[in-house]
């Protein structure tokens, strides 16, 4: 009788063990399929939690919080509609132009490579007369091609951004639901913990926003005054690539780098130096000094822990990982603090930090 009861557990808890995996397996399937669907949720948590700062900024001045949130929504989309009245017509017809010049480009750029290596032929040989470099120009015409297929088309771009709005303008008036069905996925001990997590959540995610304003419009700027001042074609262009560059810690501001140096190389080396010396002066000016200043009250994030999450989020998901990195380090710096570090105790952690820089034992 004992066997049997034993048989009978060991089957009972097979066949639960099989329901979880099978279970977990379906959950990761429908997540991996409506992966889109978490990134444009994700996006509108964020906007929204940026947007509710200075929403309660109105509220506390009396102001109703549906007035107050249609109040900041409005106040966004007119700086959109400003900024892109002001700046995309600019920045599309340098575009147009850089694009219609790439072949001009291309044969200046062989031309100063081919005086650069004037002294070593081999190497000369294999770059400018191999099939390598002389297939870029067509890999880059591919890539611009690859990117106008995956582009929205007018009628569904309208839609998602309808979409997408309308989503953040209903969690911005009336947040306080969405909240309360967040809080009760917790026990009644951890809700505390729940709230504090994504209250801090929230303001790590304002101070990166405001960091990305203020250190992208200085790198913005910066980079047009400069690249006017050297004569290089598409300076909206570049400039404005550098606006959003930020998003990317540390990388970002080096990868936008690329194109500019590459049509400075086109024109004249030394002139190609001098850009690159600029780009990188500007990147560690602005991530060792200005971003760390701008961030250190609200966001506290070490760049290895940010790099690690982007690099992780890139090789996963490409541009849109990059793009949600620092949020969702944010996000996992808030809970793992709250709910782990919280309950940790610190004693004797600097003395053993000390050990393990001085290798002393």
């Amino acid at each position: 009788m004992a066997t049997t009861d034993l048989s009978e557990s060991r089957y009972s808890n097979a066949v639960r063990l099989i329901l979880i995996a099978a279970l977990v397996l379906m959950g990761l399937w429908f997540t991996y399929e409506v992966i889109n669907i978490v990134f444009f949720f994700f996006f509108a948590v964020v906007l929204t939690l940026i947007l509710n700062a200075p929403t309660m900024w109105l509220v506390s001045k009396k102001v109703p919080r549906t007035v107050a949130a249609l109040l900041v929504f409005a106040a966004l989309l007119i700086f959109l509609v400003l900024i892109g009245w002001l700046v995309i017509p600019r920045m599309l017809e340098q575009l147009t132009q850089l694009v219609t010049n790439v072949p001009l480009y291309y044969q200046n750029l062989k031309t100063e490579l081919s005086g650069l290596l004037a002294d070593y032929p081999s190497l000369q040989k294999k770059l400018l007369t191999g099939k390598s470099l002389q297939n870029e120009l067509p890999s880059v015409v591919n890539i611009v091609t690859r990117l106008g297929n995956f582009s929205l088309s007018i009628v569904s771009g309208l839609f998602f951004l309808i979409m997408f709005f309308s989503v953040v303008v209903y969690m911005l008036i009336s947040p306080a639901p969405l909240i309360e069905t967040y809080l009760l996925f917790f026990s009644p001990k951890n809700r505390p913990k729940a709230g504090r997590a994504l209250a801090r959540a929230s303001k790590m995610v304002v101070g990166w926003m405001w960091s990305n304003v203020v250190v992208g419009s200085i790198e913005a700027v910066a980079t047009f005054a400069f690249l006017s001042y050297m004569g290089i074609p598409g300076v909206w262009v570049w400039a404005g690539l550098a606006l959003f560059a930020e998003m990317v810690p540390k990388l970002g501001l080096y990868i936008m780098a690329i194109p500019p140096t590459l049509v400075a190389l086109s024109i004249d080396p030394v002139t190609a130096l001098w850009v690159l010396v600029f780009f990188l002066a500007l990147n560690e000016l602005a991530g060792d000094f200005i971003t760390p200043h701008v961030r250190a009250s609200t966001m506290n994030l070490h760049p290895v822990s940010s790099l690690l999450v982007m690099l992780a989020m890139v090789s996963a998901f490409g541009l849109v990982g990059a793009l949600i990195a620092t949020p969702l380090t944010a996000f996992i710096k808030a809970y793992y603090e709250e709910f782990y570090l919280a309950s940790t105790s610190s004693e004797n952690v600097a003395e053993q930090v000390d050990v393990v820089l001085k290798r002393d034992v």
